[in-house]
């Protein structure tokens, strides 16, 4: 038994020990992931191709006229003045049904919000990892980011 005891409390002092080493004292936070470096460009053509300025209008950007706009325009860049990240563009176009925009629930009743979905499709079936790339390079450089300045660690998600 106290052999037993002894092995684990030497198991316990050495994971304690590789959690201290890999600590530090500032540690800082991500602020997304990276996907290769896009083509402004070219994901501004795969925008206007995949039709998302019919839900989607951009800061700064003169789209075509779309046939049957929809009913309620998502506004992407321009100032923003809370931390948005490279790694929540991506997230947005991959997985829609995170963050649903609060601009769509206002025009649903009010007993339909709670069980909203986002109108947007799942754009993973049918745009490459290309145009994701290229199409978040391009939504990316339409955004003024104000990052608040702040001493000492940040916490936040």
């Amino acid at each position: 038994m106290k052999k037993a005891t002894r092995i684990l409390q030497s198991g316990v002092t050495v994971l304690m020990l590789v959690l201290v080493a890999c600590g530090g004292k500032e540690k800082k936070m991500a602020k997304g992931f990276v996907l290769p470096e896009g083509d402004i460009e070219r994901g501004k053509v795969v925008f206007v191709g995949m039709e998302c300025h019919r839900c989607h209008s951009v800061a700064g950007e003169t789209l075509p006229q779309v046939r049957e706009p929809s009913k309620v325009q998502i506004h992407l860049g321009g100032e923003f003045y809370k931390v948005k990240t490279y790694g929540q563009l991506v997230t947005s176009i991959i997985h829609p049904q995170h963050v649903i925009s609060k601009d769509y629930l206002e025009t649903l009743a009010k007993e339909k919000r709670s069980d909203a979905g986002s109108p947007m499709p799942s754009m993973n079936d049918t745009m490459t990892v290309a145009q994701l790339i290229d199409v978040v390079a391009f939504l990316d450089s339409c955004y003024i980011k104000y990052e608040p300045e702040y001493d000492g660690m940040y916490y936040g998600p």
